[in-house]
């Protein structure tokens, strides 16, 4: 079957073509012109859009704004988000990077979407047009959320002190992940954790808060004594995915030794 292509210069008048039966939204391409290429029928209609909003890319005031359509390398290489650059970096290769949105990675399923994982922990809000929604929220209902184009995302930057990635692979450096972390943590002087966002990636069908670890570490330090009942708790609501790179039985095993390690780094 012949694909066609529609380009459209405001993101709205896209949204409104990707009501269309068998129209998908083409930004980096990663996921869905692999589709095509694998034969899903499903598919006749690539749309996309060339309205600025989608590529803009600030931060004033300590808060980023970053449009659906900046990439992964973008990402790494801004300076004033350094903080957050190696979770970009944890998306495949180069080449890979060059392509891959931020509004591909919020839809990317399991095991892909690692820098969704981070923008989770970063508590961010998701753009479409004038609705804004937090990004568990969005998460949870993005099958709905599939016809409605992401116009950008916005967080506070974190200190480079406060935040955690981690991504697990057998294959390195752009392997597939077997797990990703992200961690939030706001400490006071002492180093007592005050308040700690924990976000897991291929836990789940999709980039989930680890609600039980976060709690069992607000009051504690992290030494391996303070952090050791959050990482008995980790796995609490879980649902890890079985696939060729591993089963669900190894992803909660070694869940609570990549937390641990990324705790204590």
């Amino acid at each position: 079957m012949p694909l066609a292509l529609k380009t459209f210069a405001n993101v709205n008048d896209a949204g409104a073509a990707l009501k269309a039966a068998g129209a998908r939204y083409l930004g980096g391409g990663t996921l869905v012109v692999r589709a095509a290429n694998e034969g899903d029928v499903s598919l006749s209609t690539f749309v996309r859009s060339t309205d600025p909003v989608l590529s803009a890319l600030s931060v004033e005031g300590g808060r980023a704004t970053i449009g659906a359509s900046v990439t992964m390398a973008a990402i790494a290489r801004h300076q004033e988000l350094a903080a957050i650059a190696q979770a970009a970096r944890a998306v495949g290769g180069p080449a890979i990077r060059n392509m891959a949105t931020v509004g591909g990675n919020l839809f990317a399923p399991a095991p892909y979407g690692d820098f969704a994982v981070a923008l989770l922990a970063l508590d961010a809000e998701v753009l479409q047009g004038d609705q804004v929604t937090p990004i568990d929220a969005f998460l949870k209902a993005r099958a709905a959320n599939a016809g409605r184009i992401v116009s950008a995302v916005r967080f506070d930057v974190p200190a480079a002190q406060k935040f955690r990635f981690v991504k697990v692979a057998r294959v390195k450096p752009k392997g597939v992940s077997v797990l990703s972390i992200a961690a939030l943590l706001d400490e006071t002087a002492d180093g007592t954790i005050r308040t700690a966002r924990i976000a897991l990636g291929c836990m789940a069908d999709r980039p989930m808060r680890a609600l039980a670890a976060e709690q069992a570490l607000v009051g504690r330090k992290r030494t391996a004594e303070g952090i050791a009942p959050a990482l008995a708790v980790v796995t609490q609501g879980t649902s890890p995915i079985t696939d060729a790179i591993a089963s669900a039985w190894y992803r909660a095993e070694v869940l609570p030794v990549h937390l641990g390690r990324l705790l204590l780094s």
